[in-house]
């Protein structure tokens, strides 16, 4: 009975600890995939452009049931999970870099020119790689 009783705490404990060890992962990859997005706004020869990835990264962040979300601009990171600044957890240091990230996203895609603009989205790709916990 004791042994039984063991087995079942033990099978109780990895289901419990396996949701958090997914919920990791996905953010690990959104934050990835925010970093090259706004990467690639950084660089974008374009407003267009660079204003397309900039909300693929704020997607990538707020996930879709958010209401910064916008599903007409993509979402490179669907399917990942709900969003990093969602999925991520209690990570108070984390959750503040993801909070600069998006809010140099958001002022990159309001900025009025492409060089506000690229300025904004490379220090969105520098607090997500700062924050990335499996980044290395």
């Amino acid at each position: 009975m004791n042994k039984l009783t063991l087995s079942f705490a033990l099978a109780i404990g990895l289901m419990l600890a396996v949701p958090c060890s997914f919920a990791a992962g996905n953010a690990s990859q959104e934050i990835a995939t925010a970093a090259a997005h706004a990467q690639m706004a950084a660089a974008a020869a374009d407003k267009s452009t660079a204003d397309m990835h900039l909300h693929h990264a704020i997607n990538c962040l707020v996930g879709p049931g958010d209401r910064r979300y916008d599903a007409q601009a993509g979402d490179p990171c669907k399917g990942m999970g709900n969003g990093a600044m969602h999925d991520l957890g209690h990570a108070p240091a984390e959750q503040v870099r993801l909070q600069q990230a998006l809010m140099q996203a958001e002022l990159g895609l309001h900025a009025d020119s492409l060089d506000t603009t690229h300025a904004a989205a490379t220090r969105a790709a520098d607090a997500l790689k700062a924050s990335n916990p499996n980044d290395d």
